[in-house]
């Protein structure tokens, strides 16, 4: 096993540096400003990032054409102010696909159209009815293009529209709703739109302002949440959020129905009667998502894969309304420098330290003080508790997580199990090495067996119910 894993490194590292970028990740272009950059200079920037994914708030030509030929994906927005002659005239849905897509496809990768925002849950009954047809009649002018399978009809959905979300397994959407919901659900199942849903811990904290409660929002180590429903111990809100999605979706009958997030982010800064707003909040959950998404663990109801999530936003807008904090979710400032790490630099995103280069073992070495201790979970710790330290562990400065990524040399074996060994270790080995930075809320501990070694390895994982018959070794 350790001969295969060895030999196959090589071209698993090659493989790995040709993707710096994930098709997961994406941002928020807001346009409610006076000081943004052009959009070559913005397009320059997105290209020296991992994001890969734009949405724009409406169809802005000169942003369309700066992002040509870079294979950033494009998200366009159709206004609600045009959903009524939208839903009422063919014609007026063909010229807008003329005028916003085909005029810039295929050299622009426009992805997805979004029609109108929040309208299920704004009580504007006109506007909710107009809704379907306004899609409908898109869809069949992309069809007549023929670029109906290639470019997708959604719109999106604020959390409000649940009655239900917590536990995550209640979650059950509004019945006022429901009926406009379904008939919407049933045009995006036909079509392979996904439902887009704008999930803010932030705002979830501000109306439980506790220590746990912002630990459980910043994907830090905390003491989780039970949910009795599914009897899944969540680690973070993100993930209850969407899968609070993806019961109320199942409860309909939509199980196949892909979920994507439009819009999530926490504001660096805000009013001295804001609670929440702060830089290292904001880098905190920025940072811990996006180390989150990368792991590619999933949702517990969604396991094994990354949703799409578009981050909110790329640069602040100036002149929005409101708080300071509707002004200050910018995670570069307008003159393209960044507002803190969150790792999404590809400058930054795989910077190495002392990590193992030639070795499938699950840690790094130990340092000269301490040297014969390593930081490991304790046995009996669950996966959800091992994910958020994962999570925490990845999403510090100086941690560089990228051997544990698919390629990477200790991706094998892909376990929450040793991927948390190998990170807890890491920040350990990184640090003063003192007990108290192997603590991760008393799951973890020091020990003198090496977790590398063969024998100390396959002990452990098997503790944590890891079977290597089922690994690709």
């Amino acid at each position: 096993m350790a001969n295969l894993l060895y030999s196959s490194y090589f071209l698993f590292l090659f493989l790995f540096q040709l993707s710096d970028a994930q098709s997961f990740i994406g941002v928020n272009y807001g346009q409610v400003a006076d000081n943004l950059p052009a959009p070559e200079a913005t397009a320059k920037l997105l290209q020296s990032t991992s994001i890969e994914k734009v949405r724009l708030y409406g169809a802005d030509p000169a942003m369309i054409k700066a992002l040509a030929n870079t294979d950033i994906g494009i998200m366009i927005g159709v206004a609600n102010g045009d959903i009524p002659t939208m839903a009422a005239d063919p014609g007026f849905a063909k010229s807008w696909i003329g005028a916003n897509v085909l005029a810039f496809y295929p050299a622009s990768k426009i992805t997805t159209i979004n029609v109108g925002n929040e309208i299920l849950y704004s009580g504007d009954r006109n506007l909710i009815t107009q809704l379907l047809p306004a899609m409908q009649n898109l869809q069949n002018a992309l069809n007549s293009a023929a670029v109906g399978g290639k470019i997708k009809v959604s719109t999106v959905h604020g959390m409000s529209m649940l009655v239900s979300s917590e536990p995550p397994s209640s979650g059950r959407f509004d019945p006022a709703i429901t009926d406009s919901l379904k008939d919407l659900l049933s045009f995006i199942d036909s079509t392979g739109a996904p439902f887009l849903i704008n999930p803010y811990p932030f705002f979830a904290f501000q109306s439980d302002p506790r220590p746990e409660t912002l630990a459980f929002c910043l994907f830090q180590p905390n003491g989780g949440r039970y949910d009795a429903g599914s009897k899944i111990t969540y680690m973070n809100m993100f993930d209850a959020q969407l899968d609070a999605v993806r019961s109320a979706l199942n409860a309909m009958g939509f199980k196949g129905v892909e979920i994507a997030v439009a819009e999530t982010g926490w504001p660096y800064k805000g009013d001295s009667n804001e609670v929440g707003p702060s830089v290292d909040n904001a880098k905190a959950y920025v940072g811990n998502l996006v180390s989150h998404l990368r792991s590619m663990v999933g949702t517990p109801l969604m396991p094994g894969k990354s949703v799409d999530t578009y981050l909110f936003a790329l640069y602040d807008e100036d002149l929005k309304p409101g708080p300071t904090s509707e002004r200050s979710f910018g995670l570069y400032n307008t003159d393209l420098t960044m507002t803190y790490d969150a790792g999404l630099s590809k400058s930054s995103t795989h910077q190495s330290p002392t990590t193992p280069k030639t070795s499938p073992a699950m840690a790094p070495p130990a340092s000269k003080k301490n040297s014969s201790l390593w930081c490991v979970p304790k046995a009996g710790v669950s996966d959800a508790q091992l994910q958020a330290n994962l999570d925490y562990a990845c999403a510090l400065q100086g941690i560089d997580c990228s051997p544990i990524q698919p390629g990477g040399a200790c991706f094998e074996p892909n376990t929450i199990a040793s991927h948390a060994t190998y990170a807890m270790n890491l920040v350990y080995q990184s640090s003063e090495k003192n007990s108290w930075n192997c603590d991760f809320s008393q799951t973890a501990t020091l020990t003198s067996n090496n977790p590398s070694e063969p024998l100390i390895s396959n002990f452990f994982l098997i503790s944590h119910n890891y079977n290597p018959r089922v690994s690709n070794g």
